[in-house]
Protein backbone atom coordinates (compact mmCIF):
# COMPACT_ATOMS: atom_id res chain seq x y z
CA UNK A 1 0.00 0.00 0.00
CA UNK A 2 1.38 3.55 -1.00
CA UNK A 3 2.48 5.66 1.49
CA UNK A 4 0.60 8.80 2.95
CA UNK A 5 2.48 12.59 2.79
CA UNK A 6 2.68 12.27 6.60
CA UNK A 7 3.73 8.57 6.31
CA UNK A 8 6.61 9.44 3.49
CA UNK A 9 10.05 9.23 4.58
CA UNK A 10 12.73 12.26 4.42
CA UNK A 11 15.71 10.30 5.05
CA UNK A 12 17.90 9.62 2.10
CA UNK A 13 18.33 6.23 3.11
CA UNK A 14 14.71 4.70 2.92
CA UNK A 15 14.10 2.18 0.19
CA UNK A 16 10.77 1.96 -0.94
CA UNK A 17 10.14 -1.79 -2.42
CA UNK A 18 7.92 -2.78 -5.31
CA UNK A 19 4.29 -3.74 -4.53
CA UNK A 20 4.32 -6.87 -6.65
CA UNK A 21 3.84 -10.37 -4.77
CA UNK A 22 7.72 -12.07 -4.16
CA UNK A 23 9.37 -8.76 -6.01
CA UNK A 24 11.17 -6.82 -3.85
CA UNK A 25 12.81 -4.69 -6.43
CA UNK A 26 13.17 -0.56 -5.87
CA UNK A 27 9.82 1.33 -5.93
CA UNK A 28 10.04 3.88 -8.80
CA UNK A 29 5.87 4.13 -9.79
CA UNK A 30 2.50 3.16 -8.94
CA UNK A 31 -0.57 2.46 -10.38
CA UNK A 32 -3.40 4.48 -9.50
CA UNK A 33 -6.25 2.02 -9.95
CA UNK A 34 -4.53 -1.09 -8.18
CA UNK A 35 -3.19 1.60 -5.31
CA UNK A 36 0.46 -0.33 -5.57
CA UNK A 37 3.74 0.30 -5.70
CA UNK A 38 5.92 -1.27 -9.02
CA UNK A 39 9.40 -1.38 -9.99
CA UNK A 40 10.31 -0.75 -13.61
CA UNK A 41 10.22 -4.38 -14.90
CA UNK A 42 7.21 -5.04 -13.48
CA UNK A 43 5.32 -1.49 -14.77
CA UNK A 44 6.31 -3.51 -18.18
CA UNK A 45 4.32 -6.16 -17.36
CA UNK A 46 1.77 -4.50 -15.81
CA UNK A 47 1.15 -2.17 -19.14
CA UNK A 48 1.26 -5.57 -21.04
CA UNK A 49 -1.38 -7.19 -18.82
CA UNK A 50 -4.72 -7.17 -20.96
CA UNK A 51 -6.09 -6.41 -17.63
CA UNK A 52 -4.44 -3.87 -16.55
CA UNK A 53 -3.08 -2.51 -20.15
CA UNK A 54 -5.06 0.76 -19.50
CA UNK A 55 -4.18 1.43 -15.82
CA UNK A 56 -2.85 5.16 -15.03
CA UNK A 57 0.98 4.22 -14.02
CA UNK A 58 2.44 6.85 -12.90
CA UNK A 59 6.22 8.31 -11.33
CA UNK A 60 5.80 7.80 -7.45
CA UNK A 61 5.64 10.90 -6.53
CA UNK A 62 3.05 11.86 -8.89
CA UNK A 63 0.45 9.20 -7.66
CA UNK A 64 -2.89 10.01 -6.51
CA UNK A 65 -3.01 10.78 -2.59
CA UNK A 66 -5.40 8.40 -1.14
CA UNK A 67 -8.84 9.21 0.73
CA UNK A 68 -8.55 8.26 4.55
CA UNK A 69 -11.40 5.36 4.66
CA UNK A 70 -14.15 6.60 7.19
CA UNK A 71 -17.50 4.49 7.45
CA UNK A 72 -20.65 6.56 7.36
CA UNK A 73 -22.58 7.61 11.14
CA UNK A 74 -25.66 6.51 9.58
CA UNK A 75 -25.62 3.71 7.33
CA UNK A 76 -23.19 1.47 9.17
CA UNK A 77 -20.71 -0.55 7.60
CA UNK A 78 -21.14 1.87 4.55
CA UNK A 79 -17.93 3.75 3.11
CA UNK A 80 -18.22 7.47 2.79
CA UNK A 81 -17.06 8.08 -1.10
CA UNK A 82 -20.01 10.88 -2.43
CA UNK A 83 -19.37 14.71 -1.34
CA UNK A 84 -22.94 16.47 -2.11
CA UNK A 85 -21.84 20.08 -3.28
CA UNK A 86 -25.02 21.74 -2.23
CA UNK A 87 -24.82 20.58 1.26
CA UNK A 88 -21.06 20.12 1.34
CA UNK A 89 -20.88 17.38 3.24
CA UNK A 90 -18.91 13.53 2.67
CA UNK A 91 -21.83 11.15 2.06
CA UNK A 92 -22.42 7.51 1.45
CA UNK A 93 -24.22 5.22 -1.60
CA UNK A 94 -27.20 4.91 0.53
CA UNK A 95 -26.88 8.95 1.55
CA UNK A 96 -27.61 9.80 -1.69
CA UNK A 97 -31.24 8.54 -2.14
CA UNK A 98 -32.34 10.60 1.29
CA UNK A 99 -35.02 12.44 0.47
CA UNK A 100 -32.81 16.04 1.75
CA UNK A 101 -30.25 15.39 -1.10
CA UNK A 102 -32.91 15.00 -3.97
CA UNK A 103 -31.98 17.10 -6.99
CA UNK A 104 -28.43 17.41 -5.41
CA UNK A 105 -25.08 17.13 -7.16
CA UNK A 106 -22.65 14.34 -6.06
CA UNK A 107 -19.32 14.01 -6.77
CA UNK A 108 -16.83 11.17 -6.44
CA UNK A 109 -14.65 11.76 -2.97
CA UNK A 110 -11.44 10.39 -3.78
CA UNK A 111 -11.18 12.64 -6.85
CA UNK A 112 -12.60 15.63 -4.90
CA UNK A 113 -9.58 14.84 -2.42
CA UNK A 114 -6.76 14.20 -5.01
CA UNK A 115 -7.65 17.14 -7.23
CA UNK A 116 -7.83 19.42 -3.42
CA UNK A 117 -4.55 17.09 -2.17
CA UNK A 118 -2.49 18.18 -5.90
CA UNK A 119 -4.11 21.99 -5.05
CA UNK A 120 -1.82 22.02 -1.83
CA UNK A 121 1.12 20.62 -3.31
CA UNK A 122 0.66 23.11 -6.10
CA UNK A 123 0.49 25.64 -4.05
CA UNK A 124 3.43 24.68 -2.00
CA UNK A 125 5.63 24.78 -4.79
CA UNK A 126 4.66 28.16 -5.69
CA UNK A 127 5.81 29.43 -2.42
CA UNK A 128 8.77 27.45 -2.59
CA UNK A 129 10.31 28.50 -5.95
CA UNK A 130 8.44 32.10 -6.32
CA UNK A 131 6.80 33.70 -3.36
CA UNK A 132 9.54 33.08 -1.17
CA UNK A 133 12.46 33.71 -3.46
CA UNK A 134 11.03 36.90 -4.89
CA UNK A 135 9.85 38.19 -1.12
CA UNK A 136 13.11 37.87 0.01
CA UNK A 137 15.06 39.59 -2.98
CA UNK A 138 12.90 42.06 -2.34
CA UNK A 139 13.40 42.46 1.42
CA UNK A 140 17.13 42.76 0.11
CA UNK A 141 16.39 45.57 -1.95
CA UNK A 142 15.34 47.24 0.75
CA UNK A 143 18.25 46.79 3.02
CA UNK A 144 20.35 47.61 0.14
CA UNK A 145 18.38 50.72 -0.17
CA UNK A 146 19.07 51.84 3.20
CA UNK A 147 22.31 51.48 2.63
CA UNK A 148 22.31 53.63 -0.20
CA UNK A 149 20.37 56.10 1.52
CA UNK A 150 22.66 56.28 4.57
CA UNK A 151 25.48 57.04 2.16
CA UNK A 152 23.74 59.61 0.53
CA UNK A 153 22.66 61.22 3.53
CA UNK A 154 26.48 61.30 4.66
CA UNK A 155 27.16 62.68 1.48
CA UNK A 156 24.87 65.76 1.81
CA UNK A 157 26.25 66.09 5.67
CA UNK A 158 29.43 66.33 4.50
CA UNK A 159 28.70 69.13 1.20
CA UNK A 160 27.09 71.01 4.17
CA UNK A 161 30.21 71.19 6.16
CA UNK A 162 32.13 72.29 3.18
CA UNK A 163 29.86 75.10 2.87
CA UNK A 164 29.79 75.94 6.52
CA UNK A 165 33.80 76.22 6.27
CA UNK A 166 33.55 79.28 3.70
CA UNK A 167 30.24 81.16 5.58
CA UNK A 168 32.07 80.71 9.11
CA UNK A 169 30.07 81.82 12.19
CA UNK A 170 26.90 83.22 10.40
CA UNK A 171 26.98 79.62 8.36
CA UNK A 172 27.82 77.95 11.67
CA UNK A 173 24.31 78.47 13.07
CA UNK A 174 22.17 77.29 9.81
CA UNK A 175 24.59 74.48 9.31
CA UNK A 176 23.07 73.19 12.23
CA UNK A 177 19.81 73.79 11.55
CA UNK A 178 19.79 71.83 7.63
CA UNK A 179 22.19 69.23 9.75
CA UNK A 180 19.10 68.91 11.85
CA UNK A 181 17.13 68.86 8.62
CA UNK A 182 19.05 66.19 7.00
CA UNK A 183 18.50 63.66 10.36
CA UNK A 184 14.94 63.89 10.28
CA UNK A 185 14.88 63.44 6.49
CA UNK A 186 16.97 60.14 6.84
CA UNK A 187 14.79 59.06 10.35
CA UNK A 188 12.09 59.23 7.98
CA UNK A 189 13.43 57.55 4.90
CA UNK A 190 14.99 55.02 7.17
CA UNK A 191 11.97 54.27 9.30
CA UNK A 192 10.08 54.27 6.25
CA UNK A 193 12.33 51.31 4.89
CA UNK A 194 12.43 49.56 8.42
CA UNK A 195 8.44 49.44 7.73
CA UNK A 196 9.16 47.84 4.11
CA UNK A 197 11.53 45.04 5.45
CA UNK A 198 9.02 44.31 8.44
CA UNK A 199 5.72 44.11 5.33
CA UNK A 200 8.11 41.56 4.04
CA UNK A 201 9.02 39.71 7.00
CA UNK A 202 5.67 39.55 8.26
CA UNK A 203 4.83 38.00 4.58
CA UNK A 204 7.19 35.91 4.78
CA UNK A 205 6.13 34.14 8.29
CA UNK A 206 3.00 34.21 6.84
CA UNK A 207 3.98 31.98 3.86
CA UNK A 208 5.88 30.13 6.62
CA UNK A 209 2.44 29.66 8.52
CA UNK A 210 0.59 28.90 5.27
CA UNK A 211 2.76 25.65 4.39
CA UNK A 212 2.23 24.44 7.35
CA UNK A 213 -1.83 24.99 7.26
CA UNK A 214 -1.31 23.05 3.76
CA UNK A 215 0.86 19.94 5.24
CA UNK A 216 -1.69 20.07 8.09
CA UNK A 217 -4.16 19.84 5.87
CA UNK A 218 -2.62 16.99 3.56
CA UNK A 219 -1.91 14.70 6.81
CA UNK A 220 -5.33 14.96 8.42
CA UNK A 221 -6.60 10.93 8.69
CA UNK A 222 -10.07 11.83 9.66
CA UNK A 223 -13.06 13.53 7.41
CA UNK A 224 -14.29 15.22 10.42
CA UNK A 225 -13.55 19.03 9.73
CA UNK A 226 -10.97 17.98 6.84
CA UNK A 227 -11.13 21.05 4.24
CA UNK A 228 -9.81 18.77 1.39
CA UNK A 229 -13.35 16.99 1.77
CA UNK A 230 -15.08 20.88 0.55
CA UNK A 231 -15.54 21.56 -2.75
CA UNK A 232 -15.49 24.44 -1.58
CA UNK A 233 -11.86 24.33 -0.33
CA UNK A 234 -9.63 27.26 -1.81
CA UNK A 235 -5.90 27.41 -1.60
CA UNK A 236 -5.79 31.24 -1.75
CA UNK A 237 -2.75 33.53 -0.59
CA UNK A 238 -2.47 36.76 -0.35
CA UNK A 239 -0.38 38.54 -2.92
CA UNK A 240 3.22 39.83 -2.40
CA UNK A 241 2.83 43.25 -0.71
CA UNK A 242 3.73 46.30 -3.31
CA UNK A 243 6.01 48.17 -1.89
CA UNK A 244 8.04 51.61 -3.40
CA UNK A 245 11.38 52.76 -3.80
CA UNK A 246 11.75 55.90 -1.75
CA UNK A 247 12.66 59.05 -3.04
CA UNK A 248 16.30 60.44 -1.56
CA UNK A 249 16.60 64.22 -1.12
CA UNK A 250 18.97 65.98 -3.63
CA UNK A 251 20.93 69.48 -2.83
CA UNK A 252 20.49 72.56 -4.41
CA UNK A 253 23.63 74.71 -4.84
CA UNK A 254 22.74 78.36 -3.32
CA UNK A 255 24.83 81.83 -3.73
CA UNK A 256 26.31 82.88 -0.39
CA UNK A 257 24.78 86.30 1.07
CA UNK A 258 25.32 87.39 3.92
CA UNK A 259 22.07 89.47 4.05
CA UNK A 260 19.91 86.42 3.83
CA UNK A 261 22.32 83.45 4.18
CA UNK A 262 19.20 81.20 4.76
CA UNK A 263 17.61 81.88 1.14
CA UNK A 264 21.29 81.41 -0.16
CA UNK A 265 21.97 78.37 1.14
CA UNK A 266 21.94 74.86 -0.43
CA UNK A 267 18.41 73.74 -0.13
CA UNK A 268 17.82 69.73 0.44
CA UNK A 269 14.34 68.69 -0.42
CA UNK A 270 12.57 65.40 -1.43
CA UNK A 271 11.61 64.99 -5.19
CA UNK A 272 8.15 65.83 -5.47
CA UNK A 273 8.01 62.38 -8.13
CA UNK A 274 5.77 59.46 -7.95
CA UNK A 275 7.50 56.49 -6.29
CA UNK A 276 8.99 53.91 -8.76
CA UNK A 277 7.02 50.56 -7.64
CA UNK A 278 9.23 47.73 -6.73
CA UNK A 279 9.37 45.14 -9.77
CA UNK A 280 7.85 41.84 -8.88
CA UNK A 281 8.64 39.20 -10.84
CA UNK A 282 6.06 37.57 -12.89
CA UNK A 283 5.44 33.76 -11.86
CA UNK A 284 6.66 31.51 -15.16
CA UNK A 285 7.28 28.29 -14.02
CA UNK A 286 7.89 26.95 -17.38
CA UNK A 287 10.68 29.13 -18.65
CA UNK A 288 12.37 29.02 -14.97
CA UNK A 289 12.24 25.34 -14.03
CA UNK A 290 11.33 22.68 -15.99
CA UNK A 291 11.42 20.31 -12.51
CA UNK A 292 8.01 21.45 -11.17
CA UNK A 293 6.09 18.81 -9.15
CA UNK A 294 3.71 18.98 -11.15
CA UNK A 295 4.82 18.59 -14.80
CA UNK A 296 5.24 15.26 -16.15
CA UNK A 297 8.67 14.95 -17.84
CA UNK A 298 8.48 13.44 -21.19
CA UNK A 299 11.60 11.09 -20.75
CA UNK A 300 11.65 8.05 -18.11
CA UNK A 301 13.60 5.28 -17.37
CA UNK A 302 14.14 2.35 -20.17
CA UNK A 303 13.20 -1.19 -18.67
CA UNK A 304 16.33 -1.87 -19.35
CA UNK A 305 20.09 -0.20 -20.20
CA UNK A 306 22.31 -0.78 -23.45
CA UNK A 307 25.47 -0.25 -24.35
CA UNK A 308 26.11 1.63 -27.08
CA UNK A 309 29.70 3.00 -27.76
CA UNK A 310 33.30 1.96 -26.03
CA UNK A 311 36.61 3.00 -26.19
CA UNK A 312 40.04 2.92 -25.52
CA UNK A 313 41.91 6.75 -24.61
CA UNK A 314 45.06 7.32 -25.87
CA UNK A 315 47.61 10.41 -24.51
CA UNK A 316 46.09 9.59 -20.72
CA UNK A 317 46.78 7.05 -18.30
CA UNK A 318 42.47 6.57 -17.21
CA UNK A 319 39.40 8.79 -17.07
CA UNK A 320 39.42 10.21 -13.87
CA UNK A 321 36.53 13.47 -15.24
CA UNK A 322 34.56 13.91 -18.07
CA UNK A 323 33.45 17.40 -19.43
CA UNK A 324 30.99 17.35 -22.63
CA UNK A 325 31.33 20.14 -24.98
CA UNK A 326 30.18 21.43 -28.50
CA UNK A 327 29.65 19.02 -30.87
CA UNK A 328 29.86 16.23 -28.68
CA UNK A 329 33.48 16.76 -27.83
CA UNK A 330 34.64 15.60 -24.85
CA UNK A 331 37.99 16.62 -22.68
CA UNK A 332 38.75 13.64 -20.47
CA UNK A 333 41.25 13.93 -17.85
CA UNK A 334 43.81 11.96 -15.50
CA UNK A 335 44.64 12.61 -12.03
CA UNK A 336 48.19 13.85 -12.74
CA UNK A 337 47.34 16.66 -14.87
CA UNK A 338 46.99 15.47 -18.26
CA UNK A 339 43.45 15.93 -20.02
CA UNK A 340 42.85 15.05 -23.84
CA UNK A 341 39.82 16.33 -26.36
CA UNK A 342 38.27 13.60 -28.06
CA UNK A 343 35.28 13.54 -30.59
CA UNK A 344 31.97 11.09 -29.31
CA UNK A 345 33.98 8.07 -30.90
CA UNK A 346 36.72 8.66 -29.28
CA UNK A 347 39.34 9.84 -31.58
CA UNK A 348 41.86 11.86 -30.30
CA UNK A 349 41.64 15.47 -31.26
CA UNK A 350 44.30 17.74 -28.89
CA UNK A 351 46.14 16.84 -25.20
CA UNK A 352 46.83 19.49 -23.00
CA UNK A 353 49.02 19.37 -19.49
CA UNK A 354 47.31 21.48 -16.08
CA UNK A 355 47.79 21.03 -12.37
CA UNK A 356 45.68 18.07 -12.66
CA UNK A 357 43.41 17.05 -9.88
CA UNK A 358 39.76 15.21 -9.80
CA UNK A 359 36.25 16.74 -11.12
CA UNK A 360 38.64 20.06 -12.22
CA UNK A 361 37.41 21.15 -15.26
CA UNK A 362 33.66 21.83 -16.96
CA UNK A 363 32.28 23.46 -20.49
CA UNK A 364 29.91 26.43 -20.53
CA UNK A 365 27.38 26.58 -22.76
CA UNK A 366 29.11 28.37 -25.43
CA UNK A 367 31.46 25.96 -25.54
CA UNK A 368 34.76 27.46 -23.45
CA UNK A 369 36.31 24.98 -21.54
CA UNK A 370 36.97 26.45 -18.07
CA UNK A 371 39.49 24.31 -15.39
CA UNK A 372 40.64 24.84 -11.89
CA UNK A 373 44.14 25.67 -11.48
CA UNK A 374 45.11 24.44 -7.54
CA UNK A 375 48.68 25.56 -8.24
CA UNK A 376 48.13 28.80 -9.38
CA UNK A 377 44.90 29.63 -7.13
CA UNK A 378 42.87 30.95 -10.71
CA UNK A 379 39.97 29.43 -13.05
CA UNK A 380 41.54 29.29 -16.62
CA UNK A 381 39.21 29.43 -19.58
CA UNK A 382 40.49 27.63 -23.14
CA UNK A 383 37.55 29.14 -25.52
CA UNK A 384 36.86 27.07 -28.92
CA UNK A 385 39.45 28.73 -30.36
CA UNK A 386 41.84 27.57 -28.24
CA UNK A 387 42.58 30.73 -27.15
CA UNK A 388 43.84 30.32 -22.57
CA UNK A 389 42.54 33.31 -20.39
CA UNK A 390 42.99 33.48 -16.86
CA UNK A 391 39.62 33.51 -15.88
CA UNK A 392 38.99 34.08 -12.11
CA UNK A 393 41.28 34.71 -9.25
CA UNK A 394 40.72 32.48 -6.12
CA UNK A 395 43.07 34.74 -3.51
CA UNK A 396 44.40 32.17 -0.71
CA UNK A 397 41.94 29.81 -1.63
CA UNK A 398 42.84 26.61 -3.38
CA UNK A 399 39.90 25.51 -6.43
CA UNK A 400 39.98 21.82 -6.72
CA UNK A 401 36.42 21.25 -8.51
CA UNK A 402 34.14 23.16 -10.36
CA UNK A 403 30.96 23.04 -12.60
CA UNK A 404 28.98 25.43 -15.35
CA UNK A 405 25.50 25.57 -14.67
CA UNK A 406 23.24 24.89 -17.55
CA UNK A 407 20.51 27.17 -15.68
CA UNK A 408 22.05 30.59 -15.62
CA UNK A 409 25.64 29.81 -16.66
CA UNK A 410 26.65 30.45 -12.86
CA UNK A 411 30.32 28.69 -12.23
CA UNK A 412 30.06 26.72 -8.82
CA UNK A 413 33.83 26.01 -7.50
CA UNK A 414 34.63 23.63 -4.59
CA UNK A 415 37.59 25.37 -2.73
CA UNK A 416 39.88 25.00 0.14
CA UNK A 417 42.17 27.18 2.05
CA UNK A 418 44.03 25.41 5.56
CA UNK A 419 41.35 23.45 7.04
CA UNK A 420 38.44 25.12 5.36
CA UNK A 421 36.01 23.93 2.67
CA UNK A 422 33.42 26.20 0.40
CA UNK A 423 31.39 25.99 -2.31
CA UNK A 424 31.45 29.62 -4.24
CA UNK A 425 29.45 30.63 -6.71
CA UNK A 426 30.69 32.97 -9.50
CA UNK A 427 28.55 34.76 -12.66
CA UNK A 428 29.87 33.87 -15.64
CA UNK A 429 31.31 36.82 -16.30
CA UNK A 430 33.51 35.91 -13.31
CA UNK A 431 31.88 37.89 -10.72
CA UNK A 432 31.46 36.36 -6.75
CA UNK A 433 27.97 36.04 -5.64
CA UNK A 434 27.78 33.19 -3.02
CA UNK A 435 29.74 31.27 -0.44
CA UNK A 436 28.50 28.31 0.98
CA UNK A 437 30.43 27.02 3.66
CA UNK A 438 28.42 26.61 7.09
CA UNK A 439 25.13 25.27 8.07
CA UNK A 440 22.57 26.59 10.26
CA UNK A 441 24.28 25.46 13.29
CA UNK A 442 27.90 26.57 12.26
CA UNK A 443 28.97 23.24 11.04
CA UNK A 444 30.92 22.62 7.88
CA UNK A 445 28.77 21.68 5.33
CA UNK A 446 31.20 19.87 3.34
CA UNK A 447 34.28 17.55 4.11
CA UNK A 448 36.23 17.67 0.35
CA UNK A 449 33.40 17.97 -2.49
CA UNK A 450 36.17 16.46 -5.04
CA UNK A 451 33.29 16.45 -7.69
CA UNK A 452 30.38 18.94 -7.97
CA UNK A 453 27.07 18.99 -10.56
CA UNK A 454 24.09 21.12 -10.39
CA UNK A 455 20.32 19.34 -10.64
CA UNK A 456 17.32 20.63 -12.60
CA UNK A 457 16.25 21.96 -9.35
CA UNK A 458 19.08 24.24 -8.73
CA UNK A 459 20.18 21.78 -6.31
CA UNK A 460 24.14 22.32 -5.47
CA UNK A 461 25.51 18.13 -5.88
CA UNK A 462 28.96 17.37 -4.56
CA UNK A 463 30.53 13.66 -4.13
CA UNK A 464 32.86 14.08 -0.63
CA UNK A 465 36.16 12.58 -0.42
CA UNK A 466 36.17 12.73 3.28
CA UNK A 467 32.46 12.44 3.83
CA UNK A 468 32.25 9.11 1.83
CA UNK A 469 28.79 10.42 1.14
CA UNK A 470 26.66 12.43 -1.98
CA UNK A 471 26.10 15.46 -0.45
CA UNK A 472 23.99 17.96 -1.21
CA UNK A 473 22.58 21.70 -0.78
CA UNK A 474 19.77 24.16 -2.13
CA UNK A 475 20.81 26.82 -4.63
CA UNK A 476 20.44 28.87 -1.49
CA UNK A 477 23.24 26.56 0.69
CA UNK A 478 20.54 25.02 2.72
CA UNK A 479 21.77 21.63 3.65
CA UNK A 480 18.79 18.94 2.03
CA UNK A 481 20.55 15.68 2.25
CA UNK A 482 23.66 13.38 2.74
CA UNK A 483 23.37 9.80 0.95
CA UNK A 484 25.94 7.63 2.13
CA UNK A 485 24.44 4.41 1.09
CA UNK A 486 24.09 2.86 4.65
CA UNK A 487 24.95 -0.97 5.31
CA UNK A 488 28.10 -1.22 3.02
CA UNK A 489 31.31 0.05 1.51
CA UNK A 490 30.90 3.48 -0.26
CA UNK A 491 33.72 5.08 -1.87
CA UNK A 492 31.93 8.52 -4.35
CA UNK A 493 33.60 9.21 -7.29
CA UNK A 494 32.55 11.13 -9.83
CA UNK A 495 29.00 12.29 -10.31
CA UNK A 496 26.23 13.97 -12.52
CA UNK A 497 22.50 14.70 -13.06
CA UNK A 498 20.12 14.20 -15.63
CA UNK A 499 16.79 15.88 -17.48
CA UNK A 500 14.34 13.99 -15.22
CA UNK A 501 16.77 15.13 -11.66
CA UNK A 502 18.07 11.84 -11.10
CA UNK A 503 21.59 12.14 -9.60
CA UNK A 504 24.10 9.61 -10.74
CA UNK A 505 27.00 8.45 -8.98
CA UNK A 506 29.55 6.54 -8.96
CA UNK A 507 30.72 3.85 -6.58
CA UNK A 508 34.53 2.98 -7.18
CA UNK A 509 34.45 -0.04 -4.20
CA UNK A 510 31.64 -1.77 -5.57
CA UNK A 511 31.95 -0.97 -9.37
CA UNK A 512 28.85 0.35 -9.76
CA UNK A 513 26.35 3.55 -10.65
CA UNK A 514 24.33 4.41 -7.97
CA UNK A 515 20.46 6.12 -9.55
CA UNK A 516 19.16 8.77 -6.92
CA UNK A 517 16.14 10.33 -6.83
CA UNK A 518 16.75 14.68 -6.47
CA UNK A 519 15.23 13.90 -2.49
CA UNK A 520 18.12 11.68 -2.14
CA UNK A 521 16.49 8.38 -2.22
CA UNK A 522 17.91 5.26 -3.39
CA UNK A 523 16.50 4.21 -6.63
CA UNK A 524 18.26 1.35 -8.23
CA UNK A 525 22.07 0.19 -9.20
CA UNK A 526 21.60 1.99 -12.84
CA UNK A 527 25.41 0.00 -13.90
CA UNK A 528 26.91 -3.03 -12.39
CA UNK A 529 29.95 -5.36 -13.47
CA UNK A 530 27.24 -7.45 -15.78
CA UNK A 531 27.06 -3.64 -17.97
CA UNK A 532 30.77 -4.08 -18.13
CA UNK A 533 31.90 -1.38 -15.28
CA UNK A 534 35.16 -1.96 -13.77
CA UNK A 535 36.57 0.70 -11.39
CA UNK A 536 34.63 3.65 -12.52
CA UNK A 537 36.00 7.32 -12.15
CA UNK A 538 33.62 9.98 -13.85
CA UNK A 539 30.46 10.35 -15.20
CA UNK A 540 28.13 12.77 -17.31
CA UNK A 541 25.11 12.57 -19.76
CA UNK A 542 25.23 14.30 -23.24
CA UNK A 543 22.50 16.28 -25.00
CA UNK A 544 21.02 13.40 -26.45
CA UNK A 545 20.97 11.50 -22.77
CA UNK A 546 23.56 9.41 -23.47
CA UNK A 547 25.51 8.22 -20.32
CA UNK A 548 29.39 8.69 -20.59
CA UNK A 549 31.60 6.30 -17.72
CA UNK A 550 34.91 6.90 -17.52
CA UNK A 551 36.81 4.15 -16.06
CA UNK A 552 40.37 3.28 -13.80
CA UNK A 553 41.83 1.40 -17.28
CA UNK A 554 41.38 4.64 -19.65
CA UNK A 555 38.47 3.18 -20.92
CA UNK A 556 35.07 4.99 -21.92
CA UNK A 557 31.53 3.66 -21.45
CA UNK A 558 28.72 5.00 -23.36
CA UNK A 559 25.00 3.61 -22.51
CA UNK A 560 21.58 4.82 -23.11
CA UNK A 561 19.19 4.37 -20.31
CA UNK A 562 16.43 6.68 -20.91
CA UNK A 563 13.37 6.31 -23.01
Amino acid sequence: MALSISQTPNTAQHLLECGTEDCGGNCQFYCNPCLRPICDQCRDKHLQNPESKNHEVVPYKQRRQQLPVEKCMVHSGEILDFHCKECDVPLCSKCLTKPSHQGHTFFDLSTLYADNCQTCLEKIDQIRQHLFPTSKHLQEETKTDATVIKKMMNSLRSELKAEATNFKSIVDMVTLEYIDRVNKLEESLTQDLRNQDKTYEDYILYLNNLIKDFFAYLSLTKLEDNPLISSSFQAVIKPIPETSNLIPPVIEAGQFSKENIEKLFSRIHVPDVTPQKRKIKSMDFASRRSYSTFVKPTLSLSSSVSKIREYTLSGIDNAWHISIGQSQKLWVSEINGNFVQTDAKGNHIQKTKTSGGFGYHTVTKNGDLIYADETNNVITKITPGYKIIEFIKTGNWRPFSIHSSTINEDILVGMKKDEEVKVTRYSNAGKEKQNIQRNNKGHEVFGFPYYINENVNGDICTSDLNKHAVVVVTASGKQRFCYANLGSEFVPRGLCTDVLGHILVCDYSSDTIHMLDQDGQFLRLLLTKKQGVDHPCSVCVDAENNLYVGQLNKTVLVYKYLQ
